[in-house]
């Protein structure tokens, strides 16, 4: 009976149409999540080479005042591009992975980003993560919504059970056989991404394929779950794409609404005005309060001293820049920790909802999530502040450009470390699994019966 299921099976033209499908597009999320690490690649090439020429430029302009130089100079920071991220792009088209920013004003210059193109970004990225998290389900169900009801429908139910005694066994080959093709070829996938997208075999990979088998085991225990009714092929057809909708529809879409409700950030916009503020109000105002703040803020540079009656100093100009950083604290921080928060809230309410939580969990493997911009942009801090600590001096000094080392400031990079939550990551997915054949299980009379 079993060998008559498998080349039944394997006979049956919407078999091959399915397993096809799911190969083909995986192999297209491959290929262009292939270019979007090419892109990143070379665009942060480019970078290194624009932070070259324009030091080189500017030490040609401006030889002699390094605060001049300091004034137009950027400087470069890398959030470097995990392997895992060409097979789940997540916020990467929309979040920029290489932040530029000169000694000033820091605030306003977080949120600089390049334009993409807007037609493509409404598209979407057709990456790995969407073939498995949506396209995927849609094929189980297209190859199992009909495993009962068709032999019903077709008048040939009565023969299966004339044939054997354990339907509910037959059933399950069937099922089994259509859930192990599709394990094969999405094992075959991710094979292929491993030496196509050169994807190192660490714990965060094998987590990635854990998640991606675990997600699929999912879905064929939903239809398992449903077939379990003995419902027609349009109904269980009906209730099987209801439920597609519900996970990969609704409920992400109320995630992102609750989540816009309960922590709106008006914050955003506040904190460039204010930074803007905080220094543009200076220029008419006493200096004096302005020095004092900063000597407060810089304790170690009290040292350098303002020119008396001078109405511009670099000593001033960059204090009057801090100005504006520190009268934004407030509301940048009050921003990271609404970000902060909406992370909280969406993994915690993604843990009950599996093809949210998958979703999630792979854009955290690859460290293209929310919270890996916000650790990056807490990176950009670090960096811009080592770098005002580092040339503070010398531009008080008043040292001539052509005497710093300047080929030592080269494209620094930020690279996220962070291991796997095992639990976390596996325990919504395995709930969600034994909820399901739990519920069959209460339907598996009518396997006998009907």
């Amino acid at each position: 009976m079993n060998r008559l299921l498998i080349i039944s099976f394997f006979k049956t033209k919407a078999s091959w149409i399915g397993l096809l499908s799911i190969f083909f597009a995986g192999m297209l999320s491959l290929y262009f999540g292939g270019l979007f690490i090419e892109e990143t690649q070379e665009n942060e090439q480019r970078a290194i080479l624009l932070q070259k020429e324009n030091i080189e430029r500017n030490v040609q302009h401006h030889p002699k005042d390094i605060g001049l130089l300091l004034y137009y100079q950027k400087f470069g920071l890398v959030n470097q591009v995990s392997p895992l991220a060409s097979l789940a792009i997540g916020q990467r088209d929309i979040s920029p992975s290489i932040q530029r920013v000169n000694i000033r004003n820091l605030e306003e210059q977080k949120y600089n980003s390049r334009l993409a193109n807007p037609v493509y970004q409404l598209i979407g990225n057709f990456d790995f993560s969407f073939v498995l998290v949506y396209f995927i389900p849609l094929v189980i169900i297209a190859l199992c919504f009909n495993l009962i009801s068709e032999e019903k429908e077709g008048g040939t139910w009565a023969l299966a059970l004339s044939q054997t005694n354990n339907t509910k066994g037959m059933i399950r080959v069937k099922l089994l056989l259509r859930y192990g093709s599709t394990l094969v070829v999405l094992a075959l996938l991710l094979i292929i991404a491993k030496f196509y997208l050169s994807i190192p075999p660490d714990q965060k990979y094998a987590a990635f394929c854990l998640v991606s088998f675990a997600y699929v085991s999912f879905w064929f225990a939903v239809v398992w779950w449903v077939i379990s009714f003995h419902l027609s092929s349009s109904k269980n057809a009906l209730v099987l794409l209801t439920i597609w909708v519900f996970l990969n529809v609704i409920v992400p879409a109320a995630i992102s609404g609750t989540m816009s409700l309960v922590y709106p950030m008006p914050e955003t916009f506040g904190t460039v005005v204010k930074s803007r503020e905080g220094y543009h109000n200076k220029w008419d105002k006493e200096k004096a309060p302005t020095i004092q703040k900063f000597i407060k803020h810089y304790p170690q540079l009290a040292q350098y001293k303002h020119p008396k009656g001078a109405r511009f100093s670099w000593f001033w100009y960059f204090a009057m820049q801090q100005m504006g950083d520190d009268e934004a604290t407030a509301q940048a921080r009050e921003l990271q920790q609404k970000i902060k928060k909406r992370i909280s809230l969406s993994k915690n309410t993604g843990m009950l909802f599996p093809s949210a939580h998958t979703q999630l969990v792979l854009n955290s493997l690859a460290n293209v999530g929310l919270q890996n911009q916000l650790n990056f942009m807490q990176a950009l801090e670090q960096f811009h502040e080592k770098k005002r600590l580092y040339f503070y001096p010398k531009i008080f000094s008043q040292v001539a450009s052509t005497t710093e080392k300047w080929n030592q400031h080269t494209l620094a990079k930020y690279e996220e470390q962070s291991g796997v939550n095992w639990f976390q990551v596996l325990l919504p997915l395995l709930l969600g699994i034994g909820v399901c054949l739990g519920a069959a299980r209460f339907n598996q009379r009518k396997f006998y019966h009907l």
